[in-house]
C-alpha cells in the first residue's frame, strides 16, 4: 500500500459543495453503527443520502428507502460513500462509474488503490481514508 494521496481541502471542499445526493453502501438501520451516524449527520448537513444494504433493502433508514445495490437506484446520485472493507471497494468503486455518479468516498480505513486509479481513469473524484462527517466538521468548524 502506498502513501495515501493528498487530498487538499480546497479539493475536499470543492467536492463537497458539488454533490447533493450520496449512496452510502454498506448502511445500518443500528444507531450504534457509524454508518448511521454518519448518514444522519449528512442528511442534517443538507444532503439527501441513500442508503444501500442488500440485506436491508425494501425497508427504511432514517426515512430513506433502502435499496440493495447501486445499480438499483433510479435517480442520479453524485458520490458513492463506502461503509465496506477493502476488499469490497473496488467492486463498489466499479459500479458507481457504472451508474454515472461523481465521485467515490472511501471511509476511514477503506482503501483500494486499483479501484482508485479506476475510477480516476473514468473521471471520478475520489477520496480514500476519510470520513466526510469529520471533514466537514473540521472544514467548517461546526458540528451539527
Amino acid at each position: 500500500m502506498t502513501d495515501e494521496p493528498p487530498c487538499s481541502d480546497d479539493f475536499l471542499r470543492e467536492l463537497l459543495s458539488s454533490v447533493r445526493t450520496i449512496a452510502l453502501v454498506g448502511a445500518s438501520a443500528d444507531a450504534g453503527r457509524p454508518s448511521f451516524r454518519v448518514m444522519r449527520y449528512l442528511q442534517t448537513a443538507g444532503y439527501r443520502v441513500i442508503p444501500v444494504n442488500p440485506t436491508l433493502a425494501g425497508g427504511e433508514i432514517l426515512s430513506e428507502a433502502v435499496f440493495p445495490d447501486l445499480s438499483s437506484i433510479v435517480e442520479p446520485v453524485d458520490m458513492v460513500d463506502i461503509f465496506r472493507r477493502s476488499e469490497f471497494a473496488g467492486a463498489v468503486s466499479d459500479a458507481a462509474v457504472v451508474i454515472g455518479a461523481k465521485a467515490v468516498w472511501m471511509q476511514l480505513g477503506v482503501r483500494d488503490d486499483d479501484a482508485a486509479e479506476r475510477a480516476r481513469r473514468a473521471g471520478l473524484k475520489i477520496v480514500m481514508n476519510r470520513c466526510p462527517k469529520i471533514e466537514i466538521e473540521r472544514l467548517t468548524r461546526q458540528t451539527i
